[in-house]
C-alpha cells in the first residue's frame, strides 16, 4: 500500500470558503513545481512562488492539505509562510521595516543551553553576534527572521540575512531519520547587520504569535490523515476483525475532534481572537498532538510492522511526524494550560 498522501478537500474550510480555489491550485502545482521531500531547492522555489493565503483558515487549509501529501514538505513551507505573516502583521501596525521582498524566509526564535545570540546598537546600526540553535534549512533558506537579546531580559526580533558572510551554517549534528533534508542546526553569528522588526517583546506579544504555533498543528493534523486512510483500508479488507475496527476508529475520532478544534480555533481568530488567545492556541496544539499520538500509536498496532519495513511513503511519513510533533512542548503545555486555568483564565 502507498499512501502518498489524502487528498479530499476541504479538510478544514467549509466547501464554500473563497480561498479554496487558490489553495487547490498550490497544492496542485507541487509536482509540476518539483516540490518534494528530497529536493530542497525546488521546495523552497515552489513555496517562493506562492501567494499567501488571505485568511488564516486558508492559511492553515493550504498547510493540512500539503502535510497530507508529504509532511516534509509542510515542515519546509510552514515557517516561510509564518515569516511573511509576521511581516505583514507589522506592516498593519505601522512597524516601519526596511526590507526587499521576494526570497525564502525561516524564523529562528528558539533558544538553547550555552547559546545566546545577542543584538548590539551602533551609530544607527544593530549587528548579531553569537550562536542560535534550531535554525531548520538556514543553509538553504535566504533570510530568516531571528529573535535576538538586546539585553540581559528583553529580545527584540531582527530580519537577518543568510548568505552574509558573517554568518556560518553548522551542518549538524543532525542525525535524524525522519526529516531528514530539514537540518536543524545551530548557526553562528559575528556581527551580521540586521533589520529589526518591532520593539523588544513584540514578537511574542503580537496576536499572531499564538496564530502561527496552532498553524504548526494544522500541519500535523494534516500528515496524519494518510495513517487514518491506512487504517481504513485494513479494517476493509477480508481479513479484517472486530479489533482492526476499534483501531480504526479510535484514530477517526480523535482526528475528527482535532479537526473540529482546528475549525473553531480558525474562526474565532479570524473574527478578531479573544481575550485568551494563547490559551485557546495552547489547548488547540494540544488537543492536535494528543490526536496525531494516538494515530499513530493505533496505526501501529493494527497494521504492525509490515508498513514501516516495506512501504517508504508510509515509513517516512511515520518518522516525519515523529520528528514533527516533538515540536510540542508536552507535559509543559499541559501545565501551563492548568496554571492559566487555576489562576481564573480560560472561560469557556
Amino acid at each position: 500500500m502507498n499512501h502518498r498522501g489524502h487528498s479530499a478537500f476541504p479538510l478544514l474550510l467549509p466547501d464554500d470558503t473563497p480561498d479554496l480555489d487558490e489553495v487547490r491550485a498550490a497544492v496542485g502545482r507541487m509536482d509540476a513545481d518539483g516540490a518534494s521531500a528530497t529536493d530542497v531547492a525546488a521546495t523552497l522555489a515552489w513555496a517562493t512562488s506562492l501567494v499567501p493565503p488571505r485568511s488564516l483558515g486558508a492559511t492553515w487549509e493550504l498547510l493540512a492539505s500539503v502535510a497530507a501529501r508529504d509532511v516534509a514538505i509542510a515542515r519546509m513551507l510552514e515557517p516561510h509562510l509564518d515569516a511573511l505573516s509576521i511581516l505583514a502583521e507589522a506592516t498593519r501596525e505601522g512597524i516601519d521595516v526596511d526590507l526587499e521582498p521576494g526570497g525564502s524566509w525561516g524564523v529562528f526564535a528558539a533558544e538553547g543551553s550555552g547559546m545566546r545570540l545577542e543584538a548590539r546598537h551602533h551609530d544607527g546600526v544593530w549587528t548579531l553576534h553569537g550562536s542560535k540553535p534550531w535554525c531548520s534549512l538556514a543553509a538553504d533558506l535566504d533570510r530568516a527572521l531571528v529573535t535576538a537579546w538586546v539585553d540581559d531580559e528583553r529580545r527584540q526580533l531582527f530580519a537577518l540575512d543568510l548568505r552574509d558572510p558573517a554568518v556560518r551554517v553548522r551542518t549538524g549534528p543532525w542525525h535524524a531519520r525522519g526529516l531528514e533534508r530539514v537540518v536543524s542546526a545551530p548557526i553562528d553569528v559575528d556581527g551580521a547587520v540586521a533589520v529589526p522588526v518591532g520593539e523588544p517583546g513584540w514578537y511574542l506579544r503580537r496576536p499572531g504569535f499564538a496564530h502561527g504555533g496552532v498553524g504548526v498543528a494544522a500541519c500535523w493534523w494534516g500528515g496524519a490523515l494518510p495513517l487514518r486512510d491506512a487504517l481504513r483500508e485494513a479494517a476493509a479488507s477480508d481479513r479484517a476483525d472486530q479489533l482492526s475496527r476499534v483501531h480504526l476508529a479510535r484514530a477517526d475520532t480523535a482526528l475528527w475532534a482535532a479537526r473540529t478544534v482546528l475549525r473553531e480555533t480558525a474562526a474565532v481568530f479570524g473574527a478578531g481572537g479573544s481575550a485568551s488567545e494563547g490559551l485557546r492556541a495552547t489547548r488547540a496544539r494540544t488537543v492536535v498532538a494528543e490526536a496525531v499520538e494516538t494515530t499513530l500509536a493505533e496505526a501501529a498496532h493494527a497494521l504492525g510492522p509490515l508498513p514501516l519495513v516495506a512501504d517508504e511513503a508510509h515509513a517516512r511519513r511515520v518518522a516525519d511526524l515523529q520528528i514533527y510533533l516533538r515540536q510540542h512542548h508536552g507535559e509543559r503545555d499541559a501545565a501551563r494550560i492548568g496554571g492559566d486555568i487555576a489562576t481564573g483564565a480560560g472561560a469557556w
